[in-house]
């Protein structure tokens, strides 16, 4: 059966706003017309896919079935269309990227700038989202790949990590704090003070590693506050919130507000780039060699 593009945007719009006025307005079209297509859609489908009362609309079970396996088909379309503008103007492929807030650092926009550089055919699309959020989107095919942190407590199966980035975890302190006197601090130091700190449910794998740090230092951290980004964690300390264990480039979204100490028994955050498993497109298999001279070049300025 074939049904017509404008069709499946009258049913799709009536679907999501129950309402054949707002429908007709987010379409911009006049009611009589749209009334008209959902009829004749519902006369090739065989089924009605409306209840309709003078004061509410609503699904039928036909209709809460043909939305479900419908409503992702106008934004494949969209897609589409995108994908073929690209290629139109030279840009063949795109990598769909995610990020958390802890790795954007200088390093990793020069990393990005390069790519593009290199592979200007290849576009690179930015989603900051939490890891365990990354990782769902990733298993789903909503992105290529994830800047997600630390390697994952639970890895699902159908994606590969890659160690991109090692940096030392911090103590971040007020300016203001009696501990910000220190040069490095034993972090048992910090056993009495109020904590702010990455959500577990957004970062499960740097939560972890937080508690598992503070618990060799032979204490559990008290956490007053939390937040799904760790720049928000780093300004709540500048605030005075509390203190908090980061990685070390997050210093530079805080300027003289706080002091990062380092640790005397000094800890290693290792930052993971996760895809998805099996074979890739040209443009990740490029990143991915980028990716990987980016690290090399990290390691012999280290030295």
């Amino acid at each position: 059966m074939n049904y017509s593009l404008r069709e499946l945007e009258c049913f799709i719009a009536v679907a999501e706003e129950l309402s054949f006025t707002r429908a007709a307005q987010r379409l911009h079209l006049a009611q009589p017309p749209l009334s008209r297509h959902v009829r004749e859609l519902e006369a090739k489908v065989g089924a009605r896919l409306f209840e309709r009362t003078r004061r509410s609309v609503a699904l039928t079970p036909a209709g809460g079935l043909f939305y479900a396996e419908t409503h992702d088909v106008l934004r494949h379309l969209q897609r589409a269309g995108e994908v073929a503008r690209r290629a139109s103007i030279g840009e063949t492929e795109r990598l769909r990227l995610g990020f958390v807030s802890a790795v954007l650092s200088p390093e990793l926009v020069e990393t990005f700038r390069r790519f593009r550089q290199r592979f200007p055919s290849a576009q690179i699309e930015l989603h900051d989202r939490p890891p365990a959020e990354q990782l769902r989107a990733i298993t789903r095919g909503e992105l290529d790949g994830g800047f997600v942190g630390l390697m994952p407590r639970d890895r699902p199966a159908a994606v590969q990590f890659v160690p991109w980035r090692e940096e030392p975890l911090a103590c971040f302190v007020p300016a203001n704090h009696a501990l910000a006197s220190h040069r490095k601090l034993d972090l048992a130091a910090a056993a009495g003070e109020p904590f702010v700190a990455v959500a577990g449910a957004a970062a499960p794998a740097f939560a972890d590693f937080v508690r598992g740090v503070c618990r060799s230092a032979g204490f559990r951290p008290r956490i007053v506050l939390e937040s799904p980004r760790a720049q928000a964690v780093a300004v709540m300390v500048a605030a005075g919130s509390g203190i908090a264990l980061l990685p070390q480039s997050l210093s530079q979204w805080t300027g003289r507000a706080v002091v990062a100490l380092p640790l005397a028994k000094p800890q290693q955050v290792t930052h993971v780039f996760a895809r998805r498993a099996g074979g890739v497109s040209g443009a990740m298999r490029h990143f991915l060699a980028h990716l990987s001279e980016a690290k090399a070049d990290a390691k012999r300025v280290g030295k």
